[in-house]
Order: structure tokens, then C-alpha cells, then sequence
């Protein structure tokens, strides 16, 4: 390694440690110039206990997907402000993530490991982005559906360009029928955008998110000075109406509130019935 490689290689390491120049021209002897392995000298030793800017939360970033003969991806970016989410290089460095995301599959490690067109891997050049913005940047998430099983369909809303945009929903749809109901898996994944839906029935959500909040309704009717005997009765009336709110089926139609998801999979079962088999829905920073 050059003494020039050396010292910008020491220069990203306390950029991301905060550890002092000796230590970190140290780590990087140690570990013969790899970063992430001098990360994980310097906190063995003690001497960094964390990446300075990875212990810091980075809730804004980009959603993209990407569409390919009718296989679609999706991925989520994020940094710590949306003004570094404004950035071309962040961004270039996104649309090449997305495409990388596609060719696999949606598997994180797969991804972290991939070449991308500069010739080093996407963790190295996570790092090197890092080091050049000052901004904590993690890849969160990432999921792919496959054409098999049923038609894909994608939104994006609030697109800053084609693909890329804050909240990213994706369908896949059974029973779509040529020239009858094409256009009904887009407004699905649109409804899906808007309502946020936990799953696609209320018995499929998750049982953990439940339990946490017929809690929250008990203490609140506790609270409220009810008598304890009706706690149960108002509490299950409750969480009944939560399920419904929160399974896609029993929701209500965005674009017409007097029907539910489950009546306009009705109206737009034809030649087969129009089945929902999977969706995802990435909001940008959601739960970080």
C-alpha cells in the first residue's frame, strides 16, 4: 500500500471510529489495509467501542425499486438528514444499490458483497461514501418478488424520479385477467401505500403487535375509570376493530370509502378469482 493509500485509509478510519491517527495506522497494519476488519481490531481492543457515526440514527435515505420482466426488487437506503438524501452522489450510489438488489434478489449479505462498476465491493464503497458525506449511511432493508405465482405490481409516492421515492409498495396478484382488470394490482399497491396494512388478513398479523396493544387498550380503559368488569367486553370490541383497520382485505377502499379491499377483489374476479398473495410496503425511516 502507498503511503498516499495509507493515509487515506487512515483519514476514512477516524472518520468512522473517532479513534486518534496512531491507533488507527495500527488497526490498519493489523489488518494489512481492510477498514472493516481495522474496525473490528480497534474495538476488540477496546479502543473504539463503536463506529462514531454508525452509533448515530439515520432515519431519512431513498426507497427504489426496479422492474424487470415482471420480477420486481426494492430497497431501502438511508442517511441521517434528507439533505444528504438530495445528493447525486448518494443518489447514483442508490440507483446502482438497486440494481445490484435485483441481480440478488433481495439478499442483504449477497449484496454487501457485490462488485459494483468501480471494481470494489458495495461494503467498501459503503464506507468510502460514508467517509466523503460525514453521514451515517446503512442499507436497511431489501426484498424481491419473482415472477412465478402471480402478477407484480409497484407505486411509488411522492417520486422524485422514475422508481425512487419515500414510500415503496409492491403486490403480487393471482387472477388478473387480459383486457378486464390490468389496472386493479397498481391501485392495490397504491391502497397499500396509503393504509399501511399489517397483513393481508387479520389472523396473519403479527402476534406479538397485538398482544402489545390489547395492553395499551386495557390500560387505557383502566385509566379512564371504567369498572374492571367492563374492561373485557370494551377491550375486545377494541382490538377486533384494530385487526380489521390493520388487514389489507377488511380495509377500507382508499378510492371509495363504502367499500372494503375485500369487496373490489370481488368486483374484479373474472376469468379466475383475483387473489392478493403478498405485498411489502417501505416508508423511508419508518420504526428506526
Amino acid at each position: 500500500m502507498s503511503n498516499k493509500d495509507l493515509l487515506d485509509n487512515i483519514k476514512k478510519l477516524r472518520e468512522m471510529t473517532g479513534v486518534g491517527f496512531k491507533d488507527c495506522k495500527l488497526a490498519l497494519d493489523e489488518s494489512k489495509g481492510d477498514i472493516e476488519k481495522s474496525i473490528e481490531f480497534l474495538r476488540k481492543k477496546g479502543i473504539a467501542k463503536a463506529s462514531k457515526k454508525m452509533s448515530r440514527t439515520a432515519s431519512e435515505g431513498l426507497a427504489l425499486v426496479k422492474e424487470e420482466k415482471g420480477q420486481i426488487s426494492v430497497i431501502e437506503i438511508n442517511s441521517e438528514t434528507d439533505f444528504v438524501a438530495k445528493n447525486q452522489d448518494f443518489i447514483n450510489f442508490c440507483k446502482e444499490l438497486s440494481d445490484i438488489n435485483f441481480t440478488n434478489k433481495g439478499d442483504l449479505n449477497k449484496i454487501n458483497d457485490a462488485e459494483m462498476t468501480n471494481g470494489a465491493l458495495v461494503k467498501d464503497n459503503l464506507i468510502n461514501i460514508i467517509a466523503k458525506i460525514g453521514e451515517k449511511i446503512i442499507i436497511r432493508r431489501a426484498n424481491f418478488f419473482d415472477n412465478s405465482n402471480g402478477t407484480n405490481f409497484s407505486y411509488v409516492h411522492s417520486a422524485i424520479e422514475k422508481g425512487l421515492g419515500k414510500i415503496i409498495s409492491v403486490v403480487k396478484v393471482q387472477g388478473i385477467s387480459k383486457g378486464k382488470n390490468e389496472d386493479i394490482g397498481t391501485k392495490i399497491a397504491m391502497h397499500i401505500a396509503a393504509s399501511n396494512p399489517l397483513a393481508i388478513e387479520s389472523e396473519n398479523i403479527n402476534k406479538a403487535i397485538v398482544e402489545k396493544e390489547l395492553e395499551i387498550i386495557k390500560a387505557e380503559i383502566t385509566n379512564s375509570g371504567k369498572p374492571s368488569d367492563m374492561t373485557e367486553k370494551i377491550s375486545k370490541g377494541k382490538i377486533a376493530k384494530f385487526l380489521n383497520d390493520n388487514s389489507l382485505l377488511n380495509q377500507v377502499w382508499i378510492m371509495d370509502p363504502k367499500k372494503k379491499v375485500k369487496d373490489i377483489i370481488k368486483e374484479n374476479s373474472f376469468d379466475k378469482d383475483l387473489k392478493i398473495i403478498d405485498f411489502v410496503r417501505f416508508k423511508v425511516g419508518e420504526g428506526v
